[in-house]
This record gives C-alpha cells, sequence and structure tokens, in this order.
C-alpha cells in the first residue's frame, strides 16, 4: 500500500502566547483619522505645491469644478452671483467639494440642472503635512517625536485671500433669489466668513450687463461659449486675425459711449416730460370735475 502524505506542521503558537505584532503596528499600518481643520486654517509659511521634489501627494477630494449646463450659451445666463471669501486663510479641498455638492444639489432641486452653472474658483495646490506617530495606550514611551517635524503629504488645501471670489454662478435674472440661498448654504461648509455678490458683469464675462447689450448690438463680441471675446478696433491686422474690426465698421470708443449717454438722458427727458404732462392731464381733469359738481 502506498503511504499517505503528512501534513506538514505550522508554526502557529498556542492561544495563550501573544506575539508582538498583535500589540504594535507602525503608523502607516495603523488607520489615523484626518486632523481638524483648525490645524491648517492659517496662512503661515511660504506655499508647498506638487513638484518632482514633493511625491506621493494624494489627489484632491474635489475633482469637478463645473457643474450645471456648462455649455450654456454666453447669452443665456446674464446674472451672476459670486460667494467672496472675507478672510485670509486656507480651505481644504473637503470644503470645496462639500460646498459643490449643496451647490448642485439646490440649484437642481429648485431651478433644474439646465437652469444654472456653477464654477469653482478656488484651487487646492498647497500641500499639507503630518508627522505622524502611534496614538495606542503607551505610545509615548515608545514614539515620543521631533519637535517640529517636517511630515509626509496627507492632501491639499486652497490659499485664498480678502476678496478672492471662490465659486460663481450664472443663471437667468428670475433665479436670483436661488442663486443667493445656495451660496449661503454653501459658506456652512466652509471655514472663515464669506460674503455673497451681486456681480455687475454679464455672466462670467468681463463687460457690464450695458456694456454687453451696446458692444452686441454694435458686433464687438465673439461667443466663446461661457465667455465673449473682444474685436479689436486698433492695433494690427496681423496681430487680431480674422476678429479685428475695420475703420468704417465702428466709431471710436468714445464716441460711441457719448452717443449712449445722450441717448439715454434723452429717453429719461422724455419719460418726465411724460410724466409732468400726464400729471397735469389729470390735475385738469379733476379740476373739471369739481366745477362740474359745483354747479
Amino acid at each position: 500500500p502506498t503511504a499517505q502524505p503528512t501534513a506538514k506542521p505550522t508554526a502557529t503558537p498556542p492561544p495563550h502566547i501573544h506575539t508582538h505584532r498583535h500589540h504594535f503596528q507602525t503608523s502607516e499600518q495603523r488607520n489615523m483619522g484626518r486632523r481638524p481643520a483648525r490645524c491648517y486654517r492659517y496662512c503661515k509659511d511660504k506655499p508647498y505645491i506638487k513638484s518632482r521634489f514633493c511625491r506621493g501627494v494624494p489627489d484632491p477630494k474635489i475633482r469637478i469644478y463645473d457643474v450645471g449646463h456648462r455649455a450654456a450659451d454666453v447669452d443665456l445666463f446674464p446674472l451672476c452671483v459670486h460667494l467672496m471669501s472675507d478672510e485670509k486663510e486656507q480651505i481644504s479641498a473637503e470644503c470645496l467639494e462639500a460646498a459643490r455638492i449643496v451647490v448642485n444639489k439646490y440649484m437642481s432641486t429648485q431651478v433644474g440642472k439646465e437652469a444654472f452653472h456653477m464654477r469653482i474658483r478656488a484651487h487646492p495646490f498647497h500641500v499639507l503635512r503630518i508627522n505622524k506617530m502611534l496614538s495606542c495606550a503607551g505610545a509615548d514611551r515608545l514614539q515620543t517625536g521631533m519637535r517640529h517635524a517636517f511630515g509626509k503629504p496627507i492632501g491639499l488645501i486652497a490659499r485664498v485671500r480678502i476678496g478672492q471670489i471662490l465659486m460663481s454662478i450664472r443663471t437667468r435674472e428670475d433665479n436670483k433669489a436661488a442663486a443667493i440661498e445656495a451660496c449661503r448654504r454653501a459658506g456652512y461648509k466652509i471655514p472663515g466668513s464669506q460674503k455673497i455678490c451681486i456681480a455687475k458683469e454679464w455672466g462670467f464675462t468681463k463687460f457690464t450687463k450695458d456694456e454687453y447689450k451696446l458692444y452686441k448690438k454694435q458686433g464687438r463680441l465673439i461667443p466663446r461659449g461661457a465667455h465673449a471675446d473682444w474685436r479689436r478696433a486698433h492695433g494690427p491686422l496681423k496681430k487680431a486675425g480674422g476678429t479685428a474690426v475695420l475703420s468704417y465698421e465702428l466709431e471710436r470708443k468714445s464716441i460711441i459711449e457719448k452717443n449712449a449717454r445722450e441717448k439715454a438722458a434723452s429717453e429719461k427727458a422724455a419719460a418726465i416730460k411724460a410724466a409732468k404732462e400726464a400729471a397735469d392731464a389729470y390735475k385738469a381733469a379733476m379740476a373739471k370735475r369739481a366745477a362740474a359738481r359745483g354747479e
């Protein structure tokens, strides 16, 4: 008869004997939680960005910066609402992602996902570091660490200044209240204080609403998606290319602005004159009516 193979003995210790690996773990093996945002709130040192000297940086939590109807034409959304920072501080990528989610959720349910376009304007580039140490019971005798140690990268944050725009929402004029409420809710996800501002510009462009209407009527704007380019009226044709405006197409900008001001003043004077005439006619009718009653 053939011999049966015997099982190879294992080196497992008895259950009443414990090895050191059950007691101690390295800092990489232990799942440590994130530090609170208050530890990295203020701008202290120089910016420390990802480079060939700073490797192993984790990806930011926010990966999408535009939500809503991103492909909407520039003429579709004239209103723009900004959420601006009122402090010089550091905002983590987790905060920006939370703010993006709450704005997208509120605007989608209130006005529809095709009725707005939101853009995150702050980008997390600054790398955070942490000097990880053991935090189990009795770890103070095992690892106390060095003071002011450099640490390893753990995340990314955005360094913002006072008055910097954190996010912008462009939509229609009738959705103004919803956009303001969305920015207010997003402020609860971001540390520090913020301000909500109604932009004078048309959407995401650099032109005010009056300038945009005037230049569009003159044919000086070239739509570029969410923005609009300016057609040059001076300089070499080679530099301007196909976007140039020749002298016979357009007058000087100062003359155009002067004509626009004169037209607005004349319209205002005509409206005042019409209102006065209507008031005089009403007074005359009331006087005639009173005289008729007196007879």
